[in-house]
């Protein structure tokens, strides 16, 4: 179909997969940012030699624990988003059977909501 100010086809597709698309995106980047920035704080600011549990524990309880925690939650969720959208791009590929792939996209769907549910809860529920 093409619209009345264009000889150019309308995209095909549903919003969601337009939307799945730019997260892809967006997501990509922060988290190529947030991971460096760990990876710096953690390798260079405290040291691998002096990374254990009393380090991490401290981090999530210390003054800036809301902070370290909030950040580790918008990592895993970020991450986890990422990759399991990624999986749902690589099932729509190789599963043709629309049974099939909607099983199978439900099972991404039930891993993604437990690892996002059991890390947010070891995140805001450790005491150390």
């Amino acid at each position: 179909m093409t619209t009345r100010y264009a000889r150019t086809p309308k995209p095909s597709g549903s919003t969601f997969e337009v939307l799945s698309w730019f997260y892809m995106r967006a997501s990509g980047a922060l988290l190529a940012l947030m991971v460096v920035f760990h990876l710096i704080w953690m390798h260079y600011v405290i040291g691998l030699t002096n990374i254990d549990f009393d380090v991490i524990a401290g981090r999530w309880t210390g003054p800036g624990g809301i902070f370290w925690r909030s950040y580790d939650l918008t990592l895993l969720i970020l991450a986890s988003l990422h990759g399991m959208n990624g999986i749902r791009f690589v099932t729509d590929d190789y599963i043709h059977n629309r049974g099939w792939r909607a099983v199978v996209k439900a099972l991404i769907a039930l891993v993604l909501l437990l690892m996002v549910v059991f890390g947010g809860l070891v995140i805001f529920t450790f005491n150390g």
